[in-house]
């Protein structure tokens, strides 16, 4: 065969089924379920939205980044603050306040926005991942239920763009793999999403290498005999490794340094600042040397192990406000963080065993999003470097649930679920800073030291 035989044959379009063959049965799509679950996480998640009225933990950092964004703009001269983080997450709670004024609501609906998507991102990723209906509804449950989402959806804090970016980025990758006749587009919208999750916050960064690392293994494993040109095989019928590395890692960096833009446009209204003086490196090698810095220990600093077993939570708000006694008490639910540990492990067992990918890939994510803490130099940690792998274990234990459905477990299935919802009722009250009945009400939901 020569050379040019063998290349049109690596090119060629991989064989289709026979037309008398019948199509597999495919499972009906859960997309209404992928609007209303989040519709209700809305109304959960939006309701005392500005409450409380004065800003609350973290806020105190990124709401007066987000204000010199806005003077700057204005033309007023102010201070480059909060340098140590990417820019995008202060400028969409900028936007926010730009549209709904420097109040509660500016400050919020960002965050609140970011957190439906983050949910419905989150389902439509695991419908495309698994085609399995039972598991995509029962992760937005379990979602709605997890308690992180819905406190980070309700602050202005940066981990909740994050998250709805990565999600975002989730959807897109899955979804151009289970359908590669739009996968060039959904390529696109991954590296887009990917460059913001990273402008949002560092945090990102191991994730965001997840879908890159995976076409390439993918691509490698088929065994082409042009693995960087040749457009056959897994992942992605189609795409070359080529191309997959301009649409998953080239165009993210680009996007990433492009979230910067405000802040070198403001850089002679924001002082002292270490974009326009010193570039893009520049700036980084600043942001990386604050990140790095040795702060002072914390009370409600913590460690990877205490957050795995829900051990230490975080009191974001406890004081008397806007009339009444409030608190907002940041721990995952008490019985989903805890059970989808097994669900890991079940998932990671069935999953190699089956070659069920959708398994594979929630072990895969919450290892890497929980291994950056491991190795982080970062001295003074906190619980809501969770969020990201509480979500990939709540993806877990979906996945598990279905199972024991399909092994007719109906009732232990459906039953989680509903303890889940359940214990979200309990725990409302301080999820949202509702008024409390007085200074010890706290004793109420602490149930074990690290809480308090």
């Amino acid at each position: 065969m020569t050379e040019a035989q063998a290349q049109s044959v690596d090119d060629a379009p991989e064989p289709l089924h026979r037309a008398h063959e019948s199509a597999p049965e495919h499972p009906s799509d859960p997309w209404v379920w992928c609007l209303v679950i989040p519709a209700i996480f809305a109304l959960i998640a939006g309701f005392r939205l500005t409450t409380p009225s004065a800003p609350y933990f973290d806020e105190v950092h990124y709401l007066p980044a987000a204000r010199e964004f806005l003077n700057a703009w204005a033309g007023v001269t102010g201070e480059y603050v909060n340098r140590e983080h990417p820019l995008l997450g202060k400028e969409l709670i900028a936007l926010g306040m730009y549209l709904f004024g420097d109040n509660p609501l500016g400050w919020r609906i960002m965050p609140l926005i970011a957190g439906i998507v983050a949910v419905g991102a989150s389902m439509r990723a695991m419908w495309h991942t698994s085609e399995d209906r039972f598991a995509t509804v029962a992760f937005g449950i379990l979602l709605v239920t997890g308690f992180h989402l819905l406190i980070h959806a309700r602050i202005a804090m940066l981990d909740i763009f994050m998250a709805a970016f990565l999600s975002l980025a989730a959807w897109q990758f899955a979804a151009a793999i289970r359908e590669p006749e739009t996968a060039r587009t959904r390529l696109i919208l991954t590296g887009i999403a990917i460059g913001c999750a990273l402008g949002s916050k560092w945090n990102a960064v191991p994730l965001a290498m997840v879908p890159g690392l995976t076409f390439f293994a993918a691509r490698l494993s088929a065994g082409r005999r042009r693995l960087f040109t040749s457009r056959r095989g897994v992942p992605i019928p189609g795409i070359s490794l080529i191309e997959a590395f301009l649409w998953l890692g080239v165009l993210p960096l680009a996007i990433y340094a492009l979230t910067f833009m405000p802040g070198h446009w403001l850089g002679s209204e924001l002082r002292p600042s270490p974009l326009s003086e010193l570039g893009l490196f520049g700036l980084h090698a600043d942001m990386l040397a604050l990140q790095q810095q040795v702060l002072a220990p914390h009370s409600y600093q913590s460690n990877w192990p205490q957050w795995v077993m829900n051990t230490r939570g975080i009191w974001y708000l406890y004081e008397f406000v806007d009339e009444a006694q409030r608190g907002v008490l940041l721990i995952g639910n008490p019985l989903t963080m805890l059970i989808g540990l097994p669900a890991l492990v079940w998932c990671l067992v069935a999953g190699l065993y089956r070659s069920d990918w959708a398994k594979i890939a929630v072990v895969v994510g919450y290892g890497v999003s929980l291994g950056l803490w491991l190795i982080a130099p970062k001295p003074v940690q906190f619980y809501y470097h969770y969020v990201m792998p509480s979500m990939f274990l709540l993806g877990a234990l979906a996945l598990s649930l279905s199972d024991l459905r399909q092994a007719g477990w109906n009732r232990l299935a459906y039953g989680v679920l509903l303890a889940s919802a359940g214990l979200f009722g309990v725990f409302y009250k301080i999820l949202t800073a509702a008024p409390l009945d007085g200074p010890m009400s706290f004793a109420d939901w602490t149930w074990i030291a690290g809480w308090r």
